[in-house]
């Protein structure tokens, strides 16, 4: 099974699609199998990776790594499509310095506040 994966071009190593054979995230018929069980022609094939199910009928059994076109003739893809690029990016962007006030910050939102000052904190301000 994981050879087949690999070949057909469904994960880009081998060992990828060997750990998601041993993690349970492929099925074959619905049944999870394992990295050694035997693909047949007109053997669905569920694979989830990266974020997404792919789902695949086999149509063509092979053991090497072949080129995409080929790759895309040994199967059949039933998958739903990717969703949109915007979507599947969602990266949390802050503006710059927009993060943890600094001390002088800090010391300006207490003023305005009106909290105390704490004496003795201030290297500058020790007694020598």
């Amino acid at each position: 099974m994981d050879v087949w994966i690999w070949s057909v071009r469904l994960t880009r190593t081998r060992s990828v699609a060997s750990d998601a054979c041993r993690g349970g995230h492929v099925r074959v018929n619905g049944v999870r199998v394992k990295p050694a069980h035997v693909v047949r022609v007109g053997d669905e094939v569920r694979l989830r990776h990266e974020g997404r199910e792919r789902i695949v009928v086999v149509s063509r059994v092979i053991t090497k790594r072949v080129g995409g076109a080929v790759a895309a003739e040994c199967y059949v893809d039933k998958s739903p499509p990717p969703p949109p690029r915007e979507e599947a990016v969602m990266v949390a962007v802050r503006a710059r310095g927009a993060g943890r006030p600094t001390k002088r910050e800090r010391r300006s939102i207490d003023k305005l506040l009106g909290r105390p000052v704490v004496e003795g904190r201030d290297r500058r301000a020790r007694p020598d």
